[in-house]
C-alpha cells in the first residue's frame, strides 16, 4: 500500500477537506471526462475547475440560507451533476440525488421523485435550464437554481461550512420495490471510511483510471465512479446509462481506449456486452489494462462469468479481473470483495438442501444442484455475521443467515424513520448483546473466507416448507424458451386458500424468437416451455404464467426487478 498517498486523505475528516486538497495540490490534473455521444465528443474538468465551479453554486446556496436543508439534485447523466453534487458539499446543503422525470412515463416516474420531495422536505432543487423549463410546473413552491451557466466569480464570496465527518453529505434513497422510499442518511466519515475499504479492496492507487456508465444518482455509480476517484486524485472517464445500453460496445470501448483499470456494473451489463458486442466489434479492443471488472449490486451468476471471460479473453481480458461483489445503500456502498486479480470463487450446492437453508456441497454433475458465485471478504474493521433472522442468534457455518454488518461505513438510519432505522440498524445478537449491526435483508453463508449470497429474506418464496429464492425461478424462466427478455422475469408468491402458490411473469420477444427459432412464436408454447422448466428444475407448480409486452415490468432505477410492484400490479389486474 502507498502510505505517501494514503496520508493526505486519512487526515481529511470530510469530504469538503478532501476536495480543497485536491484542488490546491492537483488543480491542473484531470479529474472527469464525460463522453457526450458515448464515444468521442467529450467534456473535461480539472481538480481546479471543479472546485471553482463547485464553489460558485455553494456560494449561492449560501446566499438562499440553505446549510442544513435538503436540495433535490434533478440532472441529466452529465459533468452538471457532478458539480450540482459537490456544491451541497460545500455548501453543507444535504443532497438528494434523483433521476429527473421522464416526460414519455411521467404515471411511472413521478410518484417515486414526489414521495421523495415530501419525505425530505426538499427546499430547493439544483437542475439545468432544459429541466427546469421542463419540470418547474411540477414543484412551483421550491427554491430553483439552474446551475449550467454559473459565473465563477461567485467562488470569491464561498466560506466554509461549520461541519465535521458526522455532519450529512447525502441521502441515498433506496430503489426498492416499497411504495414510500427510504433515504439512507450517509455521512462524511461514512463515505470517506468506505472509500477507503474500496481503495484498499481494489488496490487503486492516483494512476487508477476508472471508466463508468452506471447513473449518478445510484449508489454505486455516484460513489463507485465519482467519489472513488475524487478519494484517489484519479482520472474518470463517464458516459450516458442510455448510451451504454444503446451500444454496449462503447464500454468496453473506452475502457480499451483509455487504458482504464477500474470498471464495472451489475451481472446484466456483462450479459448485455456478450450478447451485443459483434466479432468484428470485439476485435478492435484491448482490453488487457483492466484489472477490476466489479459485479454487484444483483445476483452474479457463475455462467455470466464465464460466457464473459471466453467471449473477451481473445482480446485481451484476463477472467482474474473479474470481481464480484456485494454491498448496500445502508452500508454506504461497497461491504465486500475478493482480492485483486484473485479469480472468482464457485461453490456449487445441493438445491433441495439449500431450500431447507443447509448448505451441502453437490457432487460432480449432481442434478437440481446449484453454483453460487463468492462475493469475497470483509474488509478493514468492518464485521460480517450471519444471523437467525428470527431468534437472532449467529447460524453454524453450514446454515443460511441473514447477513449482518457493522463497521464505521453503515450508515446513520433511515432519514425521518426512527422505528425502520432502529429495526434495521439498531439489531443486537439475542445471545451475547453484540451490537448494533445492520440487518442487510439478505441471506447468505460463510466458507472458506467468501460470503456467499443466496437471496433476500424479504423475497424467498416458502412452498410445502421449502425456501425458494425467486432469481433461481427467473433464471431457468429465461433460459427456457427464446422469447423470454434476459432480466426481465419475476417471480412471487400469494396467497390462494391460505397456501402459498408462486406467480411468474415475463416479458417476452416475439419478433427476437422468431428470428432464432425461423418461426413464430405462440404464446402457448411459451408459457408450456416456462411451466415445463420450472416444474422440473425446482419441483414447483407455478399458480400462473403471465407474459407481457416488453417494458411493461417494474423496475427500480438501477434495473433490479421490483418484485414486490409485479405482485401488486398482479394482485391489482393492471396488465393485459
Amino acid at each position: 500500500m502507498n502510505k505517501q498517498y494514503l496520508d493526505p486523505t486519512l487526515n481529511c475528516s470530510t469530504l469538503v477537506d478532501l476536495l480543497h486538497w485536491r484542488a490546491l495540490y492537483q488543480a491542473n490534473q484531470p479529474a472527469f471526462t464525460f463522453l457526450l455521444d458515448g464515444d468521442t465528443q467529450q467534456l473535461c474538468l480539472t481538480y481546479g475547475e471543479l472546485d471553482r465551479r463547485a464553489r460558485a453554486i455553494a456560494a449561492q446556496l449560501q446566499s438562499r440560507q440553505a446549510a442544513g436543508q435538503r436540495a433535490l439534485l434533478l440532472y441529466p447523466p452529465s459533468l452538471d451533476y457532478i458539480v450540482g453534487f459537490l456544491a451541497c458539499l460545500y455548501a453543507g446543503v444535504v443532497a438528494v440525488p434523483v433521476y429527473p422525470p421522464d416526460p414519455a412515463r411521467l404515471n411511472r416516474t413521478l410518484p417515486r421523485l414526489q414521495a421523495i420531495v415530501a419525505d425530505a422536505q426538499i427546499s430547493h432543487v439544483l437542475t439545468t435550464s432544459p429541466i427546469l423549463a421542463m419540470a418547474q410546473q411540477l414543484y412551483e413552491k421550491l427554491h430553483w437554481l439552474t446551475t449550467d451557466h454559473v459565473d465563477e466569480a461567485l467562488a470569491e464570496k464561498y466560506k466554509a461550512p461549520e461541519i465535521s465527518g458526522s455532519s450529512l453529505a447525502f441521502l441515498q434513497y433506496t430503489s426498492g420495490s416499497t411504495a414510500t422510499p427510504r433515504g439512507v442518511m450517509v455521512s462524511h466519515s461514512n463515505i470517506l471510511y468506505n472509500e477507503h475499504m474500496i481503495q484498499v479492496a481494489f488496490e487503486n492507487v492516483e494512476q487508477t483510471t476508472v471508466v463508468g456508465w452506471l447513473p449518478l444518482y445510484h449508489d454505486m455509480g455516484l460513489l463507485g465512479n465519482v467519489i472513488q476517484p475524487l478519494y484517489l486524485g484519479a482520472h474518470c472517464i463517464l458516459m450516458s446509462p442510455m448510451h451504454f445500453l444503446q451500444r454496449p460496445w462503447r464500454w468496453l470501448q473506452a475502457i480499451s481506449r483509455y487504458k482504464a483499470h477500474t470498471s464495472g456494473g451489475p451481472n446484466f451489463a456483462y450479459d448485455l456486452c456478450v450478447r451485443k458486442i459483434k466479432p468484428e466489434q470485439r476485435a478492435t479492443l484491448d482490453l488487457s489494462s483492466w484489472t477490476v471488472a466489479f459485479n454487484g449490486a444483483e445476483p452474479v451468476r457463475s455462467q455470466t462469468l464465464e460466457r464473459f471471460a471466453e467471449a473477451f479473453e481473445p482480446y485481451g481480458f484476463r477472467r482474474e479481473a473479474l470481481y464480484p461483489c456485494y454491498g448496500l445503500a445502508e452500508a454506504t456502498l461497497f461491504v465486500s470483495g475478493g482480492p485483486r486479480l484473485a479469480p472468482p470463487v464457485l461453490f456449487t450446492v445441493r438445491g433441495a438442501d439449500l431450500a431447507q437453508g443447509c448448505v451441502t456441497a453437490a457432487s460432480a454433475g449432481e442434478k437440481n444442484s446449484q453454483t453460487l458465485v463468492g462475493c469475497g471478504q470483509t474488509w478493514l474493521d468492518q464485521r460480517i455475521v450471519y444471523v437467525d433472522p428470527e431468534t437472532c442468534i449467529p447460524t453454524p457455518p453450514n446454515r443460511v443467515g441473514e447477513i449482518w454488518v457493522a463497521g464505521p461505513n453503515v450508515a446513520q438510519g433511515y432519514w425521518n424513520n426512527p422505528e425502520e432505522s432502529a429495526r434495521t440498524f439498531k439489531a443486537y445478537l439475542a445471545d451475547t448483546g453484540e451490537g448494533p449491526f445492520l440487518r442487510t435483508g439478505d441471506l447468505g453463508f460463510l466458507r472458506g473466507g467468501q460470503l456467499f449470497i443466496t437471496g433476500r429474506a424479504k423475497d424467498v418464496i416458502i412452498v410445502d416448507g421449502r425456501n425458494i429464492y425467486p432469481q433461481d425461478i427467473e433464471l431457468t424462466v429465461e433460459a427456457s424458451h427464446p422469447a423470454i427478455r434476459p432480466g426481465c422475469s419475476a417471480a412471487f408468491s400469494i396467497d390462494v386458500k391460505n397456501q402459498e402458490q408462486v406467480v411468474i411473469v415475463a416479458e417476452v420477444d416475439l419478433r427476437r424468437a422468431q428470428e432464432l427459432a425461423g418461426k413464430p412464436a405462440l404464446e402457448s408454447d411459451i408459457a408450456k416451455s416456462v411451466r415445463q422448466a420450472v416444474t422440473e428444475q425446482h419441483d414447483l407448480h407455478p399458480y400462473e404464467i403471465v407474459l407481457l409486452e416488453p417494458q411493461n415490468i417494474p423496475k427500480t432505477s438501477s434495473g433490479k426487478i421490483q418484485r414486490y410492484a409485479c405482485r401488486a400490479a398482479y394482485l391489482a389486474g393492471s396488465w393485459e
